[in-house]
């Protein structure tokens, strides 16, 4: 008997017939690209960033007319680990194509020529760079780029989590990269960030080196009926069926940020024998052990933001949505210490993407930590 496989699928690239809508999306950003733009590309996180980016480069018209290159700088703190990153994404992605290229790579990053590696049984070389190895780091980033420019094909170039670049110690690395990457013509870049605040003032303030960079694509939540549809069909080709309720619940629940509808989806298809449907009972019961799943990492992300921290997020999570938090009608209503303390924390929690700030109104980023404080509190 062949195993049903589960075709809600929340981890690494997602098969084009498991691929809910986003046709606007992906139609734009594949458009940008082919048009030689680059592209600004922003949500609330867990919302699908990366997976849309997956999908068109999934695509055949991008796939053979271009190199994709896909770098993560969430972990980097440093303008040597963002280079350390890079060179390592440009290697994998381009340099591994052929030795050609592999030659061309060692022998345009002079600086770095004596800190590469080899492999014996491939007679080529690694890259066996660490971070104390970036001595002259402008002059690595711009051999780097001088690679880009001259390779065959055109390069695409995804940098997720831009927005890490604002928080390294060196204060040129805007200036830097824009300076740099305006220059390429081999290249186009997609600028990818879940700080939308941060994003924002990157691309859109007058005052900052990518001001008007980039065409703008923000992902919204799918559509709840246009998402109920796709979730349906998957089941009803196992044999399955999920209560239209049921799945409204967990869209609601989870504010319709993809990543959770599509973990809560999962399970239930896992829970839902063939010929049962899924119902809401279910539903909730699969939000409540996710929350418990989740119970460590929710508490270990509150250990390491303060006592004041705390409690004006607890209560703009109590408002659900809050408003004139400076004032003290809103401090004596929480018990906050002082509008000037408020103010302060929340600059730190809107920093840590803990909250968010829509038109004047406050309330928290993320639906499960929402979820857990209502358990806890």
């Amino acid at each position: 008997m062949n195993k049903i496989l589960n075709p809600f699928i929340v981890s690494g690239k997602i098969p084009h017939v498991y691929f809910c809508d986003r046709e606007k999306e992906a139609a734009a950003l594949e458009k940008a690209l082919t048009n030689e733009l680059n592209v600004v590309l922003t949500s609330s996180r867990r919302m699908g960033k990366t997976s849309l980016v997956d999908y068109v480069f999934d695509k055949s018209s991008i796939k053979k007319e271009y190199i994709t290159i896909t770098v993560d700088i969430l972990h980097t703190t440093t303008f040597r680990e963002f280079i350390l990153a890079f060179g390592n994404a440009v290697f994998d992605c381009v340099a591994t194509r052929s030795k050609k290229l592999r030659k061309q790579f060692v022998t345009l990053l002079k600086s770095l020529s004596a800190s590469f590696g080899y492999d014996p049984l491939q007679n080529t070389p690694t890259f066996d760079v660490k971070i104390g190895d970036i001595i002259r780091p402008e002059y690595t980033l711009g051999e780097i780029f001088e690679y880009l420019e001259k390779v065959d094909k055109r390069c695409l170039v995804v940098i997720d989590e831009f927005q890490q670049i604002t928080r390294y110690p060196e204060k040129n690395v805007e200036a830097l990269l824009r300076t740099h990457i305006q220059k390429l013509s081999n290249a186009n870049f997609v600028f990818s960030g879940s700080r939308r605040r941060l994003m924002e003032e990157m691309f859109f303030s007058s005052k900052r080196p990518f001001y008007q960079s980039a065409k703008a694509i923000r992902l919204e939540p799918i559509d709840r009926d246009i998402y109920l549809e796709f979730a349906t069909r998957l089941f009803n080709e196992a044999g399955k069926n999920i209560a239209p309720d049921a799945f409204r619940h967990a869209y609601d629940t989870f504010w319709g940020v993809t990543f959770y509808v599509q973990r809560i989806m999962k399970d239930a298809f896992a829970e839902t024998p063939a010929g049962a449907t899924c119902d809401v009972d279910t539903i909730k019961q699969l939000i409540e052990d996710f929350i418990d799943e989740t119970d460590s990492h929710q508490r270990e992300q509150l250990s390491f933001i303060t006592e004041a921290q705390k409690e004006l997020l607890y209560a703009i999570h109590a408002e659900g949505q809050a408003q004139a938090i400076t004032s003290m009608a809103f401090n004596k209503k929480h018990r906050l210490r002082s509008p000037s303390s408020t103010q302060s924390a929340a600059l730190k929690l809107l920093e840590y993407d803990l909250i968010t700030c829509k038109e004047k109104i406050y309330s928290l980023s993320d639906p499960l930590l929402s979820l857990w404080l209502s358990r806890k509190r």
